[in-house]
């Protein structure tokens, strides 16, 4: 099945491409790969949560956040790939999870992302290596950002 056809079944949709907060560019491609800057959680040029996960926010609304900056990090990848169906497989995703100095379920809220790879690439295409790291604070307080790495 072809990519936008899984998303469209699944009811997903790509955002734009959010506008970079400084001197980057949301995604870059070289040969067959493309990776993307860190992408936040932004909907509708809003942050849908600001915080430290294990102090101001729950592991649910982390993993949603997690699913949203994902999601954007996606649409970075489709638009400098010409498409999301150019996508063969994602290879890498990071998730850097502000966290309170004793949380220790960043793995959980990066299940997020990771999920959301699954549902739009598929189980074999969307399977990927990862890491969830936990970090005092992101840009604008955001409390969760997402790089991916993918095959084109």
């Amino acid at each position: 099945m072809a990519i936008r056809a899984r998303m469209a079944a699944a009811g997903i949709e790509l955002p734009p491409v959010a506008t970079p907060l400084a001197s980057y560019v949301p995604a870059r491609r070289s040969g067959d790969f493309i990776w993307t800057s860190g992408q936040l959680p932004l909907a509708d040029g809003e942050l849908v949560a600001t915080g430290k996960l294990g102090a101001d926010i729950s592991i649910p609304d982390g993993v949603r956040a997690a699913r949203v900056a994902a999601l954007n990090a996606v649409a970075a990848v489709a638009q400098e790939a010409g498409g999301v169906d150019s996508i063969l497989r994602v290879l890498r995703v990071v998730v850097y999870v502000a966290s309170a100095p004793d949380f220790v379920d960043q793995p959980t809220v990066a299940n997020g992302a990771s999920e959301l790879m699954a549902e739009i690439f598929g189980q074999e295409h969307g399977a990927h290596v990862r890491s969830a790291v936990g970090v005092n604070v992101l840009p604008l307080d955001a409390a969760v950002e997402v790089e991916l790495m993918v095959e084109v």
